[in-house]
């Protein structure tokens, strides 16, 4: 097994020991990539014999420090490659080229030798490659898991196309003859996708914009909660009035027939013990509709308001109370200013619930004052005729 064999197995089976799998990029492929890389450009730069030895083995040792992290992992392949160079033997002198030629894969790096310039090209073959996106996704996965490096979409895309146009450059005469027309390919599909990125943030940003412009208007839950409790304290005032109605009627009904069949008859004096039973079914009955009276009675407001009054927020213009007075064009104006005024408009709403709140409140408590007495007058009345039946 030579040199070159050696390395590969020595490589392959250390970073499959000892590489963490949070290198989605820098793994055995992209070794295998760059020797692959390496070995053409050897080829078609006419290098052979010991210089290619060197650049094989420099190829398959060039990242085998990120085993011990990211930071300066290119000294750290140097000293990995370097122990196992003594290890097999190899000159001082060998072993210097080698390690010169693994510092050269760091990024900023101007190669200044031959087979520096080999090795470099060879690192970044993949910007030659139709999966060059999907190679890329990878090292952006990677520098996420590693370094906590995380880009937006457009960011990468910015971030890849500043590194194709003005940090990499191809050195041998056949990468800028063969491979530099498929980084053109490459800088023009990132440029596309650029394009469209930075089109969607523009549209995302221009919705945006609109809807900070935009009159901000109730949320469907908000209207919906407004109009469902509105529907509400508008269903309980019905039937509070119906309610009311009802005592109205049949009290209505009770005083009728005592004044024309009772109240004649209590002339007679044989009839005397009739005076108080109807005297208590007449007052509560009487009673009664005063308090459903109350409860139906609507309360006068002044139905005026001042331009003072709507920017001070205080006037609730949805009640027609607060303005049956004004003229037209000032309640179109009041009306359009709450609508711009969202703070307003919901407040008006919770104003205009509060106070219907308290009709309603008001209403059933008379009602209720009224049903009681309605219940207490008849089981009262009930009572007196029956003491005064058996008093004869």
């Amino acid at each position: 097994m030579n040199l070159i064999e050696q390395s590969e197995h020595f490589v392959s089976n250390l970073l499959k020991d000892n590489l963490s799998n949070l290198y989605s990029y820098h793994n055995i492929n992209h070794t295998f990539n760059v020797v692959t890389a390496v070995n053409k450009l050897c080829n078609k730069e006419n290098v052979e014999g010991a210089e290619k030895e060197m650049l094989l083995v420099a190829a398959w040792f060039h990242d085998t420090g990120y085993i011990n992290g990211v930071e300066d992992h290119e000294n750290e392949s140097v000293k990995i490659a370097t122990a196992f160079l003594k290890e097999k033997e190899q000159s001082e002198i060998f072993i210097a080229e080698v390690s010169k030629l693994i510092l050269a894969t760091s990024k900023y790096y101007v190669p200044q030798t031959h087979l520096e310039k080999i090795i470099k090209d060879a690192d970044y073959v993949h910007i030659t490659s139709l999966e060059y996106e999907s190679t890329c996704e990878l090292l952006r996965f990677e520098l996420k898991n590693t370094l906590n490096l995380t880009f937006s979409s457009l960011d990468w895309a910015k971030e890849n196309l500043s590194f194709l146009i003005n940090t990499h450059r191809f050195y041998t005469d056949y990468a800028l003859k063969k491979w530099q027309p498929l980084k053109e390919k490459n800088i023009a599909a990132v440029q596309k996708r650029l394009n469209k990125e930075e089109l969607k943030k523009a549209k995302e940003s221009e919705a945006e914009e609109k809807k900070k412009d935009k009159v901000e208007k109730p949320d469907r839950g908000v209207d919906t909660l407004f109009r469902v409790t509105l529907g509400n304290h508008t269903r309980l005032s019905g039937i509070a009035d119906s309610k009311a109605n009802i005592l109205l009627s049949v009290n209505a009904i009770i005083i009728s027939i005592a004044l024309s069949s009772i109240i004649p008859k209590l002339d007679s004096p044989k009839n005397a013990h009739l005076v108080i039973p109807t005297f208590i079914m007449l007052m509560s009955s009487v009673i009664t509709i005063i308090f459903a009276i109350l409860s139906t009675r609507p309360k006068v407001t002044s139905g005026f308001f001042t331009r003072e009054d709507v920017e001070a927020k205080k006037v609730n213009l949805m009640f027609f109370g607060n303005f049956y007075k004004m003229p037209l064009k000032d309640y179109d104006w009041a009306m359009n200013e709450m609508m711009k005024d969202r703070d307003y408009l919901y407040s008006t709403m919770i104003k205009d619930l509060y106070y219907l709140g308290l009709v309603l409140q008001r209403k059933y408590n008379l009602l209720r004052i009224a049903y009681n007495f309605f219940m207490v007058g008849i089981i009262i009345t009930v009572v007196a005729f029956v003491i005064a039946f058996k008093s004869l």
